[in-house]
């Protein structure tokens, strides 16, 4: 990744302030015509084999349809492998046509040239963008539309809390701190907060530390660029974290624990609250079905009012700028942007639409899932390491000057600004 490249950061378009996701590409050779004139349009992702057998393709055979001339080669596989393909096809200039993307490979793939301006795409095609629900853009550009997001609001489980004698899921910092104390206070191997800290998997950095700046309208950046020094929001938060862990409210093994044991620690009634993936529920709800759990927005800081920023992931997409076949390529993000689409793509993924307008059928049946959509409706999407460089080494950064700020080598106030130096580097 370049360094010294300006980074746009994570642009967030609210109309009724509804979510995005972003996906994966793979590596193919462009587009093909075919006899008849038809174009051959690959599209590299991972998500057809995350969705029930057949719902994928049965998409497309309604775009095919009602775009006569252009067909679709689905390129799928796991996550991992479609990562190696589309990072090959990167570099080779052999990306598919349609690629699938994360959020943390877009800065990169902007600065090699391999994925196309669609900033400029959509205002060729005419078209309106304010239905979309988020763009991921740098220096100004869209390169990344997010289809489908998995959000990340507050679990709490209601009969650790109950028996707490904590009656509603806390809203703020100090109702937050109020319970987790509570809950730890039951005794046993049972803790109000877990938090994840692991260096070989640093996303806890994204998901549960920077969660709270953003659940309080903060930022970390400044212009596009770190800023973690003389920035009240991120010293009010990690200062909070702090707190928490002296006072002993927090699950142990933090240092070395991932996303999926913290989903495990709640899941067995070890901890009484937890912030993750709303991908989640039906895995906690199979695992332990007798647990009752409540989903919340993430606490805000005493006496904030405005929109709160809810952390998510999203399946991404955009278009390889090696691509023969853009206005063709931008026909079928169209399709799957569009409110029907969306709404039928976001309810086979249990995920939250990419279209300000469009409704996931879950949501109607089932009052976690309609809990969360409120709270996701009300709020804004707030991912910040989206878009930018090495995003996942820059949570490493982070973690690695937390831990040592959370366990006494050093202040938290040395550890952002040794957390902001490090930052600086890569950009």
């Amino acid at each position: 990744m370049s360094k010294g490249a300006h980074v746009g950061r994570f642009i967030a378009v609210t109309g009724v302030a509804a979510l995005a996701l972003a996906a994966c590409s793979g590596g193919g050779s462009g587009s093909g015509g075919e006899s008849g004139g038809d174009v051959t349009l690959e599209f590299s992702q991972w998500w057809e084999p995350e969705l029930p057998d057949g719902e994928f393709r049965a998409l497309m055979d309604k775009f095919e349809e009602a775009n006569p001339g252009i067909k679709v080669e689905l390129l799928s596989g796991p996550y991992a492998s479609t990562k190696e393909q589309v990072v090959a096809g990167a570099a080779a200039g052999t990306m598919s046509d349609v690629v699938g993307l994360d959020g943390a490979w877009v800065n990169d793939f902007s600065q090699q040239g391999a994925i196309a301006d669609l900033s400029a795409v959509m205002k060729d095609a005419g078209y309106d963008d304010s239905q979309l629900a988020s763009q991921v853009q740098v220096d100004g550009k869209t390169y990344m539309i997010p289809v489908v997001n998995f959000v990340y609001p507050m679990f709490t489980n209601d009969d650790l809390l109950g028996k707490a004698g904590v009656t509603a899921p806390p809203t703020n910092r100090t109702e937050f701190a109020d319970a987790a104390t509570k809950v730890t206070g039951l005794g046993g191997d049972v803790h109000g907060w877990v938090l994840p800290l692991s260096l070989e998997a640093p996303n806890g950095i994204q998901n549960d530390v920077m969660s709270w700046v953003w659940a309080s309208g903060g930022s970390m950046l400044k212009d596009g660029k770190p800023a973690l020094v003389d920035n009240p929001a991120v010293t009010s938060a990690t200062d909070y974290i702090q707190g928490l862990w002296d006072d002993g409210v927090i699950a142990p093994g933090s240092f070395t624990m991932k996303e999926q044991d913290k989903v495990e620690e709640f899941t067995n009634g070890r901890v009484g609250m937890m912030i993750d993936s709303l991908a989640h529920v039906n895995t906690i709800r199979e695992a332990n079905p007798d647990l009752k759990f409540s989903i919340s927005a993430i606490p805000a800081e005493d006496g904030y009012s405005g929109k709160r920023g809810i952390p998510y992931a999203s399946w991404g997409i955009g278009i390889a700028e090696n691509s023969e076949h853009k206005a063709e390529a931008f026909k079928l993000i169209e399709f799957l942007m569009s409110e029907e689409t969306n709404s039928e793509l976001s309810s086979i993924a249990h995920a939250f639409p990419g279209n300000t307008a469009s409704v996931p059928d879950f949501v109607k049946d089932d009052e976690l899932f309609s809990t969360a959509f409120d709270i996701y409706k009300s709020g804004y999407p707030a991912n910040e390491f989206t878009g930018l460089p090495v995003a996942e080494q820059l949570m490493r950064d982070f973690g690695e000057q937390f831990q040592k700020a959370l366990d006494g080598q050093q202040s938290m106030a040395d550890a952002l600004t040794a957390a902001q130096s490090a930052w600086d580097e890569e950009f």
